[in-house]
């Protein structure tokens, strides 16, 4: 009997943590606990804010290759195929663009048939009949009004291949923080509009929540139970109301002059780098925000 009283209170002491972050209700139960903002009478809701805005990024990178039968040889001049264009993109400035180059060789071995008349290679140290260096340039486009002249001075500098161009959104933080205000400004706009049709005024508020979480508490289904709410609702904002510039908008898409090649070395000419220009126009890109704002009802 006492042994298995002992045993009864230590299931009782282990089954206690565990009741403790047992969830207030369990979606189905057909009586659930309100959240205490449900007391009185209240509206939630919840803003919901897109905007466009041109990509402020741009990459593209490039490689250029040389065969030689001595390795210093080969790496030299890939090297050198590699500098005179890095030099003339590093006058633009770190801060518009960033240039990254490596140099890695390898050894071309003789080859021969096998049995079955497959190509290999003989891989001895005897018998490498080059090397192969490969220079590569990474090219980070930070100024992205610069992006047409970068992408036409590489092309000039005839290189063995060219990546595709890619851009992304990096946004300001105080793009983020002006993005967030238009969406709390959107839930109050949502609020007075709902308040209003359904014959009430709009009260103080009572809970702010920047995730937006709170307001995607289905009550009616059993408290807690989150689901994305009103997906594709987004209000679209003006892109000056966030970035407080058009400096980067389709229309006023403008290079700022460039610094000429560096003299020699293989750098390539004006007017190369002008006959290999392509329109290079960043896309728009879109972000999103919410927030969620509850308000008592009058």
């Amino acid at each position: 009997m006492r042994r298995s009283f002992a045993f009864a209170l230590l299931l009782a002491s282990v089954a206690t943590p565990v009741m403790a972050q047992t969830p207030p209700a369990t979606i189905g139960d057909r009586y659930i606990p309100a959240p205490w903002w449900m007391r009185d009478p209240v509206i939630a809701s919840l803003g919901q804010v897109r905007v466009e805005i041109p990509a402020n990024r741009a990459f593209v990178s490039a490689s250029f290759q040389s065969v030689d039968r001595s390795v210093a040889e080969a790496s030299r001049a890939a090297a050198d195929q590699v500098r005179a264009l890095s030099q003339a993109l590093s006058a633009y400035g770190a801060d518009k663009v960033r240039v990254e180059t490596s140099v890695t060789t390898r050894p071309l071995y003789d080859q021969y048939r096998d049995d079955n008349g497959v190509m290999r290679d003989n891989t001895r140290a005897d018998r490498v009949a080059r090397y192969q260096a490969d220079a590569s340039v990474n090219v980070t486009v930070r100024d992205v009004r610069l992006i047409e002249r970068v992408y036409a001075t590489i092309v000039a500098s005839r290189p063995t291949s060219i990546g595709q161009v890619n851009f992304n959104l990096d946004p300001d933080n105080s793009w983020k923080a002006n993005l967030q205000a238009e969406a709390m400004k959107d839930a109050r706009r949502r609020a007075e509009a709902a308040a209003t049709n359904a014959g009430a005024t709009l009260g103080r508020v009572k809970i702010i929540d920047p995730s937006g979480r709170v307001c995607q508490t289905d009550v009616l289904a059993g408290w807690p139970s989150y689901a994305a709410s009103g997906a594709g609702q987004e209000t679209t904002v003006d892109d000056i109301v966030v970035t407080g510039s058009r400096s980067q908008a389709r229309m006023e898409y403008t290079a700022p002059p460039a610094p000429a090649p560096p003299p020699g070395g293989g750098a390539p000419s004006e007017a190369q780098i002008e006959a290999a220009r392509l329109a290079l126009q960043p896309p728009l890109q879109t972000l999103f925000d919410s927030a969620c704002v509850i308000y008592g009802l009058n």
